[in-house]
């Protein structure tokens, strides 16, 4: 009898079974993109923060140090004798960024600018002035001979910013800037100038700078002042110290550049500004409103965009003012990087929604685009009318508030809900 051998049918995928296979890989690729982008800019966020938690300690632990805030806008003086003060000194125009190197793990930085150095950026020489030798807390921070203004600090920097220097020998930048409150009268100064006296120029005209920007000079920092815990009378946990910046890419965006020549800001000179015309104006891309329109002027050089200046004090580079909320556009009223009273600076981040915020306590906050900035269309608190009267609490809402140290505004909110 012969066997039949019996074969089992094993058939392969048909055409439409392996289609519906990939659309079905296809749809969970997409879904989980997203959701990985989400996951990093989410560890992104949370980098960010804790940088600038570590500031704060280290804001804390130089006050418990030295019993005072490190002062935005230190360094060496300029003195008449000097025939190079640029290179011979920083004419105080260090941040507050300096002092505050050990306290965050960087002592090797700190000490390089602290003591005399003969190094050069690559390709560079030391300028015939400086005798042979950086003098201690180096140059001008706008000199990209000396290594350490060049020097990127990662803690300084928030990894959801992608801004960079493209080229060797570029200034390194900062994500974290001082809060210099609500009003601009002396704000790149604070009344005191590059020989340190105060006044306008070699003198001591107290009359003209002392009251000028002891009635606008409301921050939690003063400009070449110096300042306490004890000052901010309004209370650490309600008062602003620092916010997170946005560095500019070179886009022409409004959180990431400065726009120059807004005049229109401008009530008086350049030191009673309008903050509403700085919001909103011709500046702005009526076609993208996240941009500035292309007839504007805007910075293109990386060595003056927006924050990219760690170790030089101006607001352009290293403060804010708690004016325009997070992501609003920065003006300065000249055609240069606001060495003068002509400047708003404003808070912003890459990440959705709003900034953080650093309190005087050492709290960690985020805070909205959204946030209450009061009447915009209000001038400024300064000495002379029409600015609104010294002592004036904030017309700029909770945003203005936080950022005054003294003016006794009742904070309701509870902001690290």
């Amino acid at each position: 009898m012969q066997r039949v051998r019996s074969f089992s049918s094993r058939p392969g995928f048909t055409l439409v079974e392996l289609l519906v296979v990939i659309a079905i890989i296809g749809i969970l690729v997409g879904l989980l993109l997203p959701a990985v982008q989400a996951a990093r800019e989410a560890a992104r966020r949370m980098s960010c923060s804790n940088n600038f938690k570590q500031i704060g300690l280290g804001i804390q632990n130089y006050h418990g140090s030295f019993k005072q805030l490190p002062t935005n806008g230190t360094g060496t003086k300029q003195v008449p004798s000097m025939t190079d003060a640029s290179n011979q000194s920083n004419r105080l125009f260090v941040s507050w960024l300096v002092p505050i190197l050990p306290y965050i793990e960087q002592q090797a930085l700190w000490e390089q600018i602290a003591n005399p150095s003969t190094q050069v950026t690559a390709g560079q020489t030391l300028p015939a002035s400086v005798n042979g030798a950086w003098n201690a807390m180096g140059p001008v921070p706008w000199i990209t001979t000396y290594v350490p203004w060049v020097t990127q600090v990662p803690t300084y920097r928030c990894p959801s910013d992608s801004g960079q220097a493209l080229g060797p020998g570029q200034f390194a930048r900062t994500n974290y800037a001082c809060s210099v409150g609500d009003a601009n009268d002396r704000g790149h100064n604070g009344g005191i100038n590059d020989f340190g006296f105060w006044g306008n120029f070699n003198n001591r005209d107290e009359d003209w700078a002392v009251t000028r920007a002891r009635s606008a000079q409301r921050g939690f920092f003063w400009n070449r002042n110096e300042s306490k815990f004890r000052d901010v009378l309004d209370g650490l946990s309600n008062t602003i110290a620092a916010g997170e910046v946005n560095t500019s890419g070179g886009k022409r965006e409004i959180s990431a550049d400065f726009v120059r020549n807004i005049t229109t800001m401008i009530n008086v000179n350049d030191t009673v500004l309008t903050p509403a015309r700085c919001k909103e104006g011709a500046h702005i891309d009526p076609l993208r409103p996240q941009f500035y329109d292309p007839t504007a002027s805007v910075s293109a050089t990386l060595s003056e965009g927006k924050h990219c200046r760690w170790a030089d004090s101006r607001p352009y580079y290293s403060a804010f003012h708690t004016i325009l909320p997070p992501n609003s556009p920065s003006c300065v009223a000249a055609a240069n990087d606001g060495n003068h009273s002509g400047v708003i600076s404003t808070a912003g981040s890459r990440h959705s929604g709003g900034a953080h915020i650093l309190m005087g306590d050492g709290a960690v906050v985020f805070i909205t685009d959204s946030v209450d900035t009061g009447n915009l269309e209000s001038v400024t608190v300064g000495r002379d009318a029409p600015a609104l009267p010294a002592g004036t609490a904030s017309p700029y809402g909770l945003w203005g508030s936080l950022g005054t140290r003294d003016m006794k505004e009742v904070i309701q909110e509870q902001l690290n809900q």
